[in-house]
């Protein structure tokens, strides 16, 4: 266990100082902003579509924690080029993570880096 302690640890810090999508998106056809009055982490998330239903772009703006700015990181390369149904359904299944009352099993072949917040989870 210890182990995979260690690599989602090294996920997490290798998003934060090497964030993937990170800058203004502009045009966008949508953004939103997430702050947390607690900590004061604050991320913008800006998106784009293509003609159809899937999203070309998707780039976050923010300040906070490693936490804060790894996770942004890595949805966007989660959600880079998915449908809206597919990035509904991926966030679904990373809320049930998080918020579970049983603990959850990550695969790392389904979730990617994103099973690295089983971590912070625990």
């Amino acid at each position: 266990m210890d182990d995979l302690s260690d690599l989602y640890q090294e996920i997490i810090l290798s998003h934060n100082r090497r964030p993937k999508n990170e800058g203004v998106l502009d045009p966008c056809d949508c953004q939103a902003e997430g702050y947390n009055p607690l900590c004061g982490d604050r991320i913008t998330v800006y998106a784009s579509r293509d003609d159809g239903d899937r999203l070309n772009l998707i780039q976050f703006l923010g300040e906070g924690c490693a936490i804060s700015r790894a996770s942004a990181s890595m949805m966007t390369v989660q959600l880079k080029g998915a449908t809206i149904a597919e990035a509904e359904a991926k966030i679904a299944q990373v809320v049930e993570l998080l918020v579970s009352e049983e603990e959850p099993e990550a695969d790392l072949e389904v979730l990617g880096d994103l099973a690295a917040l089983l971590g912070v989870r625990r």
